[in-house]
């Protein structure tokens, strides 16, 4: 029999409040179609307590006043409180969105934790005011926060994405309303309750569970000074529309459709299985996945062969079984999508190589992983985000018309080069005009920026740059000392 997860409050302003309406979020397993869990749907009267408690926790209250060191103590309680909590998470993450449990530690519940730690450090070598010697002045250069911070989040790295918007937040003495997906709340009452027993001051954090209607509410508040998404391309549009009414700061990480380079003196041992993880991390279900593979025409054949092979031997099922290298898709409407992709890039001419069809057996949303050969750099497989298992092969003449198909996409959020050389594969990385790319490896740092070119964004997360995203800089210009 399958245990349903329950809450009945919803957390407003570090206080768990009974919601505005009745209104619930089914949350249904993605491997066997069965409610796994309820939530209240948070209504936009829900949003209008929580921006009025975390207005009034901003301007009268003592967060943003408290020195650096004294937040600094509560967010390292959340972070270990997130540790101490870290598997819980892992398999409420994996039995909502499908990541297999063999990387949901690491990668969906241990990564929030490193998210906290590297935003601590950050947070603690970055001096809060420095002196300048001007034109005609000394001057104090100040770093104040932002203010008040909606973070909206998606179902497909859950507990990371939330931590990757309100670590740096906190710190920066910034007060926080999170709305994460429906389709993957239940972690985030884990955070919710982690929040809770922190000793945050009252109205510093809301976390609302909610859908679209909600999330606009948000996202247009007056009382809202920035907001914080990470999701679609389409829908950063129409959060970047609504957020120039009030003129509220934005950071947006968007899709991506990024493209792994081998070079022709590429080592195929080494390579391959990264980029099989690349290519199918979290079931395809990642902005960074690297969903197109270039490879030049004179190692085609032996690389098409070779990766047909590594995608055909990935074993699909239940992402519960530590053995799962492949889960099921969030939802039977993501299902269809990649599907319907996939018959698409039938239609458009690519080759199926390996995949494409429903597994048997499997009663949940599955798709088998899927790569296309003789794929074109125009094809809609190609050039729209699938955020499924979905992978092409694309032929490239020589160096240079590799470079150009890696930028001749509306997206540039990661990337990867594989050479003998790594000074050469160094040379291609500088050419991709992409936010983040690896040479020879597959990583990835949260210590270091992180965001997109083109469709794939505005602003950074991680590192100092996703840290000084939440503070405004005052400049007070000082008199000159005097004549001795």
């Amino acid at each position: 029999m399958t245990t349903i997860v329950e809450h009945h409050r919803i957390l407003v302003g570090g206080t768990w409040a009974e919601p505005a309406t009745t209104a619930v979020i089914e949350v249904v397993s993605p491997h066997s179609g069965e409610v796994i869990g309820r939530v209240p749907h948070a209504a936009p009267d829900d949003v209008d307590r929580a921006v009025a408690a975390a207005r009034a926790a901003f301007d009268d209250g003592p967060w943003p006043r408290m020195s650096l060191a004294e937040r600094a103590e509560i967010v390292t309680r959340i972070r270990d409180g997130l540790l101490a909590r870290h598997k819980e998470i892992a398999e409420l993450v994996t039995r909502q969105n499908g990541c297999p449990i063999a990387i949901s530690p690491r990668g969906q519940a241990l990564s929030a934790v490193a998210v906290f730690t590297a935003a601590l450090a950050v947070a603690q070598a970055l001096p809060a005011e420095e002196e300048r010697a001007g034109l005609t002045g000394p001057m104090l250069v100040r770093r104040e926060p932002v203010g008040v911070v909606a973070a909206i989040t998606p179902w497909n790295v859950p507990q990371m994405l939330l931590a990757a918007k309100l670590a740096p937040a906190l710190l920066a003495g910034c007060t926080v309303i999170a709305k994460p997906s429906p389709e993957a709340p239940l972690d985030a009452y884990v955070l919710a309750e982690v929040c809770a027993e922190a000793g945050l001051p009252d109205g510093v954090v809301s976390i609302l569970p909610a859908g679209r209607e909600t999330g606009a509410h948000l996202v247009a508040h007056p009382g809202v000074d920035k907001v914080a998404f990470t999701g679609s391309a389409a829908a950063g549009r129409q959060i970047m529309a609504a957020a120039a009414e009030n003129l509220t700061r934005i950071t947006l990480e968007l899709g991506g459709k990024s493209a792994a380079i081998l070079l022709e003196d590429a080592d195929l041992d080494a390579a391959i299985p990264d980029l099989i993880a690349g290519a199918f991390v979290n079931n395809g279900q990642a902005c960074v996945a690297l969903t197109r593979i270039l490879v030049p025409a004179s190692r085609y054949d032996e690389t098409a062969d070779r990766l047909a092979a590594a995608v055909a031997a990935l074993r699909v099922g239940d992402p519960l079984d530590p053995t799962t290298e492949i889960g099921p898709l969030v939802s039977e409407a993501q299902r269809t999508r990649v599907l319907d992709y996939i018959r698409l890039g039938l239609d458009e001419g690519a080759k199926p190589l390996a995949g494409g069809r429903v597994p048997e057996g499997l009663s949940g949303w599955y798709v088998e992983p899927t790569l296309f050969g003789d794929v074109d750099n125009g094809m809609r497989i190609a050039r729209e985000e699938i955020f499924g298992p979905v992978v092409c092969l694309i032929r490239y003449a020589d160096e240079d018309d590799a470079v150009r198909i890696a930028n001749d996409s509306p997206f540039g959020l990661s990337g990867a080069v594989w050479a003998g050389d790594v000074t050469r594969g160094l040379d291609v990385a500088r050419r991709i005009r992409t936010g983040t790319f690896t040479v020879n490896c597959r990583r990835f740092d949260v210590a270091g920026p992180f965001g997109g070119y083109k469709h794939s964004g505005i602003g950074r997360e991680f590192g100092p740059e996703g840290y000084t995203a939440y503070l405004e800089t005052k400049t007070v210009h000082l008199p000159k000392p005097p004549k001795d």
